[in-house]
């Protein structure tokens, strides 16, 4: 499964994967890039990853959710590259047997994948100038080298 994509989210191809007469619930999430609240503004955040990694690590959080909620049918993708604000840089659909695991099955897929997956995001600004930010929107001076990258004596540009 490729979970990330650097082409526009199809928020109908995610709702036709996990369809299914059995589930009464769907919720589909959509993280989309936001204007930054300041002066400055946000034009496009540009999103790198290590894909190997961040494929592996979507599979166990995905097989993580599968063990919580066994009867839900969860998908997932996720942008890489420049999106411009406005468009959506994640998206998460799950269906289930009722609304309640459904939500309780997004919730949690959005919090991990902030938590556990390693991409990167560098907002670009109007007046030109680029920020590293990390998963929780703080600044930073670059983007974090994933330890598994470390041990392997590699690094992320």
């Amino acid at each position: 499964m490729t979970y990330l994509t650097p082409v526009p989210i199809s928020h109908d191809a995610l709702l036709a994967e996990v369809s299914s007469t059995a589930c009464g619930g769907t919720c589909l999430f959509l993280g989309t890039v936001r204007d930054g609240p300041d002066e400055h503004g946000v034009t496009a955040i540009e999103y790198s990853a290590f894909e190997e990694m961040v494929e592996a690590e979507f599979a166990r959080l995905l097989a993580d959710a599968a063990g919580r909620w066994p009867q839900a049918r969860i998908a997932v993708r996720h942008r890489l590259g420049t999106i411009p604000s406005g468009e959506a840089s994640i998206a998460i659909a799950v269906a289930a047997p009722h609304r309640a695991e459904a939500f309780e099955a997004c919730r949690f897929v959005i919090e991990e994948v902030k938590r556990r997956i390693p991409i990167w995001k560098k907002e670009l600004r109007v007046d030109g100038s680029a920020t590293w930010v990390d998963p929780s929107g703080r600044p930073t001076s670059s983007p974090p080298v994933p330890l598994s990258a470390t041990r392997r004596g590699g690094t992320h540009d």
